[in-house]
């Protein structure tokens, strides 16, 4: 069972965070964070999203139930 978990281990260490590790050594802090600047762009992209979703299904509820 332990040789599962060192697998996840050598994944993320070895090969997911390859990239993260070459941003580490970037004295710009704008390279350093654009992966950040954009996951964050994409979470209110996604809220927008939901709350128009809401917005619809809340007028179809109310002219359903008029």
């Amino acid at each position: 069972m332990s040789e599962f978990f060192y697998g996840i281990q050598s994944l993320f260490e070895d090969v997911l965070f390859v990239p993260l590790n070459a941003l580490r050594f970037l004295d710009s802090w704008w390279l350093s964070n654009i992966i950040n600047l954009i996951f964050i762009t994409i979470g209110f992209v996604a809220f927008f999203y939901w709350m128009r979703q809401m917005k619809i299904f809340s007028e179809n509820e109310k002219t359903q139930s008029a």
